[in-house]
């Protein structure tokens, strides 16, 4: 099977600049980033099914001339769930819009607390293996 180097090269710049993309903090970025990542992947997934042959219809064609569909059903399949991820992005981020004038993530407090655990070294409260005791539950009422 002979693959072009030109897709190849264009199908990995295009997953590298998505991957980038998607881990910005703004959601208008990561939009961006899903659609090219999807497409350098859509491209990628072409190239790998070989060369343009046959329909693949018994009878039509011989089996060698023949085209693979499974590739191009994958295609069509992967198409539909970035339409659908590309709905749900937007929705965030016209959402996030509306409460902040931002598209930007915000930051979890949750988050926070456990970055400064971990940077401290320390444990939280609700973490403990210190006591060598297995721990019991019991159940209420019984």
């Amino acid at each position: 099977m002979d693959a072009n180097l030109t897709l190849v090269l264009t199908g990995a710049a295009m997953i590298g600049c998505g991957v980038y993309l998607v881990l910005e903090r703004s959601l208008t970025r990561v939009l961006v980033g899903l659609v090219v990542l999807s497409n350098g992947v859509n491209l990628q997934f072409l190239v790998a099914g070989g060369k343009a042959g046959e329909a693949p219809i018994v009878g039509e064609a011989a089996a060698s001339e023949m085209s693979d569909p499974l590739p191009q059903a994958l295609v069509l399949t992967a198409i539909v769930i970035t339409l659908a991820m590309v709905a749900f992005v937007l929705a965030m981020a016209y959402r996030s819009w509306q409460l902040n004038d931002h598209d930007d993530v915000q930051d979890d407090v949750e988050d926070a607390a456990i970055r400064r655990l971990a940077e401290s070294d320390e444990q939280s409260d609700s973490f403990d293996l210190s006591s060598d005791e297995p721990e019991t539950f019991e159940q209420e009422g019984a």
